[in-house]
Order: structure tokens, then C-alpha cells, then sequence
């Protein structure tokens, strides 16, 4: 994955992390902030695997032919 499609995912996951805060701080029962709170556990999950392979895939030093 490009740097810029590594950001546009990163930014796509912040976007859904504020609604999801916004829909917490909404929520009217237990049960709701549970589900929200699942997708906020989720959202964490993407992130973490969008930065690790960002981090494994990340530009390599100029005029190297080592595999990243």
C-alpha cells in the first residue's frame, strides 16, 4: 500500500473513531455503548494493523535492494 493510501485509510479510521464517540456520548442504554464500544475496539484493530504494515512496507533507504 502507497503512503498516501496508508493515509487516506489512517483518515478514514479517525472519521469513523469521532462518530463512534459522538454516537457514545449519545447512547441511551448499556447495550448501545456496548456495541460502540466494540466498534471502537475494531477501529483500534485496523489501526494498529494499518500502522504495522505501513511500518513493514516503509520506504526503503535510496539504492537499497534489501527486501523491506
Amino acid at each position: 500500500m502507497s503512503e498516501p493510501e496508508t493515509a487516506a485509510q489512517l483518515r478514514g479510521l479517525l472519521e469513523r473513531l469521532d462518530e463512534a464517540r459522538r454516537r457514545l456520548e449519545q447512547a441511551e442504554s448499556s447495550e448501545a455503548a456496548v456495541d460502540i464500544l466494540q466498534d471502537l475496539a475494531d477501529i483500534a484493530k485496523e489501526t494498529q494493523a494499518t500502522i504495522d504494515r505501513a511500518r513493514r512496507e516503509g520506504p526503503r533507504p535510496a539504492g537499497s535492494d534489501a527486501p523491506a
